[in-house]
């Protein structure tokens, strides 16, 4: 069966420094209209580098709408046109100093698909080359090395509530031990 929900009308209502909504008005595959808020996002980053040892270069931040400070894996924003790949690279290197040689396509994810127009692309960094870091002017993080299995036993214990996060380290500990 074919569940597709036709658009007719579009609302613009919010445009941000990041995101921008949208109302939009569907027609539902029984015929009925709708409403659907969409929340526009250009998409991101996560990026694990895991060195030889198995441990895992984290940041730490304060993340304003959730109002607490988050252990996360380093990420960020697409700009315009941009390579996901090469959008990890810079982040990884913005956030870390860390550049790899080698990464590995963890897939992606859509964090919200209820409301959000997000895709979030994983990446795992291997065979680390360490360098320094310079975050973007307002951001504030500090690194933190994790091994792989802490960071595993964090989220079976509902320590890590960051989705991108604890996909991407779920993911790489089944790749590892395959």
């Amino acid at each position: 069966m074919d569940y597709t929900e036709t658009p007719i009308h579009r609302i613009c209502g919010y445009e941000g420094l990041i995101t921008a909504t949208t109302l939009d008005r569907v027609i539902l595959p029984n015929g009925e209209h709708s409403l659907r808020e969409v929340v526009e996002h250009p998409g991101g980053v996560t990026v694990l580098p895991i060195d030889d040892e198995g441990y895992v270069y984290c940041v730490r931040q304060f993340r304003y709408p959730m109002g607490e400070h988050m252990l996360e894996l380093p990420a960020g924003k697409l700009e315009k046109g941009e390579d996901p790949l090469d959008c990890a690279k810079r982040e990884l290197s913005e956030e870390t100093g860390i550049t790899a040689m080698q990464y590995t396509d963890l897939g992606k994810l859509y964090p919200s698909p209820g409301f959000c127009r997000e895709t979030l692309y994983l990446y795992l960094a291997q065979n680390l080359i360490f360098g320094q870091a310079h975050p973007d002017e307002n951001e504030f993080l500090d690194v933190k090395k994790v091994h792989i299995d802490e960071l595993y036993k964090s989220v079976m214990n509902n320590e890590l509530a960051d989705a991108k996060t604890v996909v991407a380290i779920l993911k790489t500990k089944a790749l590892l031990q395959n």
